[in-house]
């Protein structure tokens, strides 16, 4: 399975529907992305989803670039603090048109 990590997705289905979150792991036994978004599924315990179950809102031609992104796809450690601030910058731009 490709390296997702760093890809900011939206997810379409489960409670979590309609959430932003960034992939930040994958689960190569079992094909599944691991989610996180610092507020509901912390990056310690991110949440498991398939690849059917999200949309991409950045993918390898566009990525976001923000340094906690940067930090995530060179396997440093990130903050719940961080990763919920880069996402909520990441929502102020999309829905500003910018993406």
């Amino acid at each position: 399975m490709y390296n997702y990590t760093g890809w900011v997705v939206r997810a379409t289905a489960g409670r979590d529907k309609d959430g932003v979150f960034v992939i930040v792991g994958v689960d190569q036994g079992k094909a599944r992305l691991l989610l996180a978004d610092g507020k509901r599924r912390k990056i310690a315990r991110p949440k498991a989803k398939k690849l059917g179950h999200v949309t991409a809102l950045t993918d390898r031609q566009s990525m976001y670039d923000h340094p906690v992104i940067h930090s995530l796809r060179q396997g440093e450690p990130v903050s719940d603090r961080a990763l919920r601030r880069a996402l909520a910058a990441f929502k102020e731009g999309y829905t500003l048109g910018e993406r």
